[in-house]
């Protein structure tokens, strides 16, 4: 505080520009975990082709039928489990609407001995109820906020899901096939290349937690340079039992 008694400017200054990271990732989490999956099962499908002593023309094929197989599986589960969800918040939402209709005073109760709850005196909490109740749509956004945990005007969206996922998952599953495209016959250009796309993709995670970014870009990098080992050792196991 200033000597007349005014907060100090700089000091505000400081409070209005605070700010926090994307908790909940927005599109960068799924984004990025997605080409994470597409890495991880593509390469671990093509070491184990090739640790069956497959020819490099049967490695390639394999991984772009795995980047194929693999991305419009991600797209339609997405699609179903956000198409899913979607419904089912919506139906949840006409239940809350009907309610509001049915019986306002006790929506506005039931409100009221909410914001109560967390500390509000009862009756400031049940005047703001009332105010809220006035406008039915906004009710609405209240009580599904409050008691569904979701946006009414922010649902998400099963196509923009399924896009997303497809081309993420594309994207990361087709790193290990791009050196057979450019003409080597050797597997371990594509497990370099896509051990760098997995520590690539766990430091840019480390934006959305408090991990230093090495730290999550090797602990990716382990967990696709194992699931590749075992892989590539199932490969050669299966290729002498069937040979």
């Amino acid at each position: 505080m200033s000597e007349a008694g005014v907060s100090d400017p700089t000091h505000v200054a400081h409070r209005d520009n605070h700010t926090h990271r994307d908790v909940n990732g927005g599109w960068l989490r799924p984004a990025v975990f997605g080409a994470m999956d597409g890495l991880v099962s593509n390469l671990g499908l093509m070491t184990g082709v090739a640790g069956s002593s497959a020819a490099p023309q049967t490695i390639v094929i394999s991984g772009l039928a795995g980047l194929a197989a693999g991305a419009f599986s991600m797209a339609a589960g997405e699609y179903t489990s956000v198409a899913s969800q979607r419904e089912l918040v919506q139906a949840e939402l006409e239940v809350e609407r009907r309610e509001l209709r049915r019986s306002p005073g006790e929506e506005i109760r039931e409100l009221a001995a909410l914001y109560e709850a967390r500390g509000v005196d009862g009756d400031l909490a049940l005047q703001v109820a009332e105010q809220l109740h006035r406008d039915p749509e906004q009710a609405l956004e209240i009580h599904a906020r409050e008691e569904l945990g979701v946006d009414p005007a922010d649902l998400p969206s099963p196509t923009v899901a399924a896009v997303s996922s497809f081309f993420s998952f594309s994207l990361g599953a087709v790193l290990p096939v791009l050196p057979y495209l450019f003409g080597t016959t050797a597997l371990w250009p594509a497990v370099v290349l896509a051990l760098v796309g997995l520590f690539a993709c766990g430091a840019v995670v480390a934006r959305v937690t408090a991990r230093p970014w090495w730290f999550s870009g090797l602990r990716q990098l382990g967990l696709g340079a194992a699931a590749a080992g075992v892989t590539y050792g199932l490969g050669a196991l299966f290729g002498v039992a069937v040979g």
